[in-house]
């Protein structure tokens, strides 16, 4: 049982931590109501959340309230009793069956085998006018709310972060200076414990922006917050869970394997985990401190798991339907929360508007917004392609009010669409044109306008979704050729779609009074796998605070983009070359997509490409005088006509056919981003 602090150092204590406390308003003024006895009053209070959330701290303060109430206040502490009926009535002593008495339980967790005794015999047991407070890890069992006895005698509370002002008070009250408040913030969440421990080393920094925890906090962190953990497979779980935005059972099972279920479930039962409709996620602090600390111990294994989680999502996006295409996005970007990115996106704040498709009754809406932020000659634009792709268009309404606030539109085009009309789209085909003309089936994908006027291109919730929109699209497109982002040319985004390898096109289209810029970037040089693993070592050298490694899929090649003629002449270079190394590595398709891509070597493609011609009247036939002629290297054609026993006409027309076969397979693969496998060839 505890007792009240007295004697002058137990009063200074007392208003130390008085002066200390800051917010819990809603925990205060129920408990208040409480202590009060009002009619809408409840007795019993169950306080739970996990370690650091600040339990503690609040049942002192209530036992401070308490006491300046005149109530008897009994303390106990569920780590210094033996957890049974009998040692529980023991700790709490006589005084809690007297009128009034305020009964503070903490640590429940360490007894919670006694709950369905306190709720169904001990506490029922005590004074009507008693308050008692019952604080713990874990959420109570699902009988209290079940019992309709308890339905207006309980009340439940799942203890939070401090809000950002109140956690911001907390740092002022320790001498934290304003600057260093945003980074302390980021790393803490308003936990806490965790702002207990870093406050006084950010105020010795004298309010540094750039403070960051050390590892001694970060270690006392997981210490609290996790305790002992049941398995190296449960932290590596965990490890998951902090890294990924959310973790549903299909990410565990394709990192972690059958053992995925149970890890899941596990996972859900901590209390230091929330659940949504698509997963599982960490509190903030929780989520920081096992990314940072996994980053600083083993970096090699941050960087396997990050790529793995990175190839899970990836497929996702790429599979997701169109409902689900921007979370499955949104998702994968989440990795990238660490490097430029972040200063651009806010993932909390996409539930503020939602994205539509724009039907015929939002036109007048649309147009109105394009006239309110760009001029009429942009509305006059936007009508034009609203005639010819309405599809293109989406439309972002106010989770508040339901109305329109901003559109956007993705343009897919596959000749010289717009031009003439649009000034922007003439310099984009001209542009396009003069680097690398589309070849067939290619096209292009323009974010032609994203208009928001309260914050136009400016960073936001709709530019959020207007930015994930742009990349899923990309991420899942087929033959796509060149993107064109365009911005107002004013430089807000320069730097940020540079970073990205989206440079601005030398040309400034003018719309009315306004110049415009063309951030473009050309897929069939740098393609979408590339580009990403590049992105994942710039995150993977910022975790580290030093140069990574880039892999091996991702160092950067000069792609060549050729024509058709230009690739068939090159496919027919290199069959002649297969023999010889040295050639080959200095044909065009050594610099193709096709190669780049497939990751494998020049010879093994073409030889794929030769063994996958079978089949059919004459496929075994053309199979065989290619792989006399390139594969075995007869020294003249006409052995190898000689070697198939066939008159060297008869074998010309099967070694032509043949050829074109194999320009046929490697330029579809060319073209789709496929790769020529060995399965392709049988």
């Amino acid at each position: 049982m505890g007792v009240g602090a007295s004697g002058a150092l137990g009063n200074l204590l007392d208003e130390a931590r008085r002066r200390s406390f800051v917010g819990r308003a809603e925990e205060l003024t129920a408990f208040r109501t409480a202590l009060a006895a009002e009619s809408r009053a409840r007795p019993v209070h169950y306080v739970h959340g996990p370690g650091g959330i600040g339990k503690s701290t609040l049942l002192r303060k209530f036992a401070q309230e308490a006491r300046h109430n005149r109530r008897q206040v009994v303390e106990v502490d569920g780590r210094t009793i033996e957890p049974t009926p009998q040692g529980f009535a023991e700790a709490v002593g006589t005084e809690s069956r007297e009128p009034g008495t305020v009964l503070l339980v903490d640590t429940f967790e360490r007894c919670q085998g006694l709950e369905n005794w306190l709720r169904e015999q001990f506490l029922p047991g005590m004074p009507r006018t008693s308050v008692v407070v019952i604080a713990g890890r874990r959420p109570p069992d699902p009988r209290w709310l079940s019992d309709p006895g308890w339905s207006d005698l309980l009340l439940i509370t799942a203890l939070r972060n401090l809000p950002p002002d109140d956690a911001a008070r907390f740092l002022s009250l320790r001498g934290v200076r304003s600057e260093a408040h945003e980074a302390v913030l980021s790393f803490t969440g308003g936990n806490p414990l965790a702002l207990t421990l870093a406050a006084p080393l950010a105020a010795d920094e004298h309010g540094s922006p750039d403070w960051a925890p050390s590892q001694d906090v970060i270690f006392t962190l997981l210490t609290e917050l996790l305790g002992a953990l049941p398995s190296p497979e449960h932290r590596a779980a965990l490890e998951i869970c902090a890294h990924a935005h959310v973790t549903s059972e299909a990410l565990l099972r394709a990192l972690m394997g059958e053992a995925s279920g149970q890890l899941f479930a596990w996972l859900r039962e901590q209390p230091f985990i929330e659940a949504t409709s698509t997963g599982l996620f960490p509190h903030d602090v929780v989520r920081e401190v096992l990314e940072a600390d996994l980053r600083w111990r083993d970096p090699e294994g941050f960087a396997h798991m990050h790529r793995r989680v990175h190839e899970h999502l990836f497929q996702q996006v790429r599979a997701a339907s169109e409902q689900q295409m921007l979370l499955a996005t949104s998702a994968l970007l989440y990795l990238y929360r660490k490097e430029a990115m972040a200063n651009f996106h806010k993932w909390r704040e996409g539930t503020s508007v939602f994205d539509s498709p724009c039907t015929i009754a939002d036109r007048d809406d649309v147009l109105r917004l394009a006239e309110e932020s760009e001029g009429v000659e942009s509305a006059a634009i936007c009508r034009y392609w609203l005639d010819r792709q309405p599809e293109a268009f989406r439309v972002y309404r106010s989770a508040e009010s339901g109305d329109i606030v901003a559109f956007f539109a993705w343009l897919r085009l596959t000749g010289r669409q717009g031009c003439g009309a649009d000034p922007v789209m003439e310099d984009a085909w001209a542009y396009a044109e003069a680097k690398g003309p589309l070849r067939p089936g290619e096209h292009i994908g323009v974010a032609r306008f994203s208009v928001y006027p309260d914050r136009y291109q400016r960073t936001s919730a709709p530019m959020d979704l207007m930015h994930w929109r742009i990349l899923g699209e990309i991420f899942r497109a087929d033959r796509l050729a060149w993107t064109f982002v365009v911005m107002r040319d004013n430089g807000y985004w320069t730097d940020y779609l540079n970073h990205f390898g989206m440079p601005a096109a030398p040309s400034r289209p003018v719309v009315g009074e306004h110049l415009y810029a063309l951030f473009c970037h050309d897929w069939r040089v740098d393609p979408v796998r590339p580009w990403l693993e590049a992105r994942s070592d710039a995150v993977l050298s910022a975790a580290h605070g030093m140069q990574q490694a880039p892999s091996s899929s991702s160092v950067k090649a000069e792609l060549v983009v050729l024509s058709r003629p230009e690739f068939d002449a090159a496919v027919r270079d290199a069959l002649r070359a297969l023999r010889r190394p040295d050639a080959l590595a200095h044909n065009a398709l050594s610099r193709s997509r096709l190669i780049i891509e497939s990751g494998d070597d020049l010879a093994d493609v073409l030889v794929h490409a030769i063994n996958a011609v079978q089949g059919g009247r004459v496929g075994g036939k053309r199979n065989q005088a290619l792989t006399v002629t390139y594969v075995s290297g007869s020294l003249t054609q006409e052995a190898a006509a000689a070697q198939l026993g066939l008159p060297f006409s008869t074998y010309r027309r099967h070694l032509s056919g043949g050829i074109a076969d194999v320009c046929d397979r490697l330029w579809h693969c060319e073209l789709t981003g496929r790769p020529m496998t060995a399965a392709d060839g049988g």
